[in-house]
Order: C-alpha cells, then sequence, then structure tokens
C-alpha cells in the first residue's frame, strides 16, 4: 500500500504529534486513522511510563470557578522546562484538569496517595458485603478487588473518565500530552473548595 501523505498530515493536525511518528502509524493502521490516533495513544502512553521518572521542577498553577463561584479549584501541574509550562497545549491541559476536579470531585491524586487505613477499611466494606454470597475466599478476593478499580475511578483523579471524553482517562490525557510534548508532565497537588461542604 502506498503512504497517504494527506492522512499522514491529517493526523499530524488532528494529535500535534511528529510526523515520523503519525507517518508509522498510518502505516501500522493500513491508513485507517482512527486505528493510528489508537496506536500513536498507546505509544505516547508507554512513553510516558518510560518518562515518568524525570524530575519536573517546572510547571504552573491554575485555577478554576465554577458555579458562580460556588465551587473553586487550585491545581499545580509539573513539567520539566519552562518552555512546555508557557505551552497553549499545556495551558489547556491545565485548564481541563482543573474543570476536571471541579466536575467530578475526586479525592486523591492516585491510589498511592489513599492511607492505608482507608484502604483496608474500604476492603472490610466490601468483604463484609460478600461475606453471605457463599463465594470461596479466594473468589471474594478477586471480587474485592475489582470493586477497588472501580473506587479508584470514583476518588482518584488519574482513573478518573475524562469528563470532555470518556473514552479517555486523565491519566491517559496526561500521557498523550508527555507523548505530545516529549516531557513528564505530572499532577503535583490541587484543592477544591465547595460553599457550604463540610471540611
Amino acid at each position: 500500500m502506498a503512504l497517504d501523505m494527506e492522512s499522514v498530515k491529517k493526523l499530524r493536525e488532528q494529535t500535534g504529534i511528529s510526523i515520523l511518528e503519525c507517518k508509522k502509524a498510518v502505516e501500522e493502521s493500513c491508513g485507517d486513522l482512527i486505528k493510528a490516533a489508537e496506536i500513536l495513544r498507546k505509544k505516547g502512553f508507554e512513553k510516558a511510563k518510560a518518562k515518568s521518572t524525570r524530575v519536573t521542577k517546572q510547571g504552573a498553577v491554575g485555577s478554576y470557578i465554577h458555579m458562580n463561584g460556588k465551587i473553586g479549584v487550585l491545581l499545580e501541574l509539573g513539567c520539566e522546562t519552562d518552555f512546555v509550562a508557557k505551552n497553549q497545549d499545556f495551558l489547556q491541559l491545565l485548564k481541563d484538569v482543573a474543570m476536571q476536579i471541579a466536575a467530578m470531585n475526586p479525592r486523591y491524586i492516585s491510589e498511592k496517595d489513599i492511607p492505608t487505613a482507608d484502604l483496608e477499611m474500604e476492603k472490610e466494606i466490601y468483604r463484609a458485603q460478600m461475606k453471605s454470597s457463599g463465594k470461596p475466599a479466594n473468589i471474594i478476593e478477586k471480587i474485592v478487588e475489582g470493586k477497588l478499580s472501580k473506587f479508584y475511578a470514583d476518588v482518584c483523579l488519574l482513573h478518573q473518565a475524562f469528563f470532555k471524553d470518556d473514552t479517555l482517562t486523565i491519566e491517559k490525557l496526561i500521557a498523550e500530552k508527555i507523548h505530545k510534548t516529549g516531557e513528564n508532565i505530572i499532577v503535583k497537588r490541587f484543592v477544591r473548595y465547595q460553599v457550604g461542604e463540610e471540611l
């Protein structure tokens, strides 16, 4: 199959990823742009994992105010260089993640941030729910792990489905930006305020 450079160009415009990476993805997908975009997403996620240990001393703090001042979010998003911190894609990501926090109210960045006591309590609740089921202990533990995955998707920002595109998690959204910028990007911290909410 002859390579269609129009498809490569179109994929580049959609994703912002380098021509070379787009060319490889179009070749691998035999010209199917939807499959090519998915290939780039997967590669982006793999590259993001490789970059996850790199130091992020630059970045930006963003805010988002919603519902006429009833909900407010402050978010620090880290990256490696000041150049990326000022990039439009990075600033859009900052805004999108702040809006996600306002809309979905996560309590933690990832499962690593959940206090051990809270996690154990959650597991005990699930085990107690399954006790009368008559299922063997090993099956109950598998069910508990499955329920924990759903729990993470509710309370952990990185596991939540992106409110603008539920085919992406926030972790995958960030991974796409890492792939695009070539730098590590991490959510460093956030705080969400809501009028009338108990502290």
